[in-house]
């Protein structure tokens, strides 16, 4: 079963990535894949932080929005 990682295991994943190749640890065979496997991390880490950062926009937004109806109750 080939299980999507979350964002801290991307994370993590990619550091390990970075590190290799900086280090110059990894091994020419296997460039190409790490550095396509890198890209699609990013693009996860990407899409999730756009995902939370929306969620939470909205979440902010039912806030004021209800801070704006009990204000108006006040007077």
């Amino acid at each position: 079963m080939n299980k999507t990682p979350g964002y801290k295991d991307s994370i993590e994943e990619l550091e390990s990535i970075v590190e290799e190749i900086e280090n110059e640890t990894v091994d020419i065979d296997v460039l190409a894949a790490k550095v396509k496997r890198a890209t699609f991390l990013i693009k996860l880490c990407r899409k999730r932080l756009k995902k939370t950062d929306s969620e939470v926009k909205d979440v902010l937004k039912e806030f004021e929005k209800e801070d704006e109806e009990k204000g108006s109750e006040l007077f």
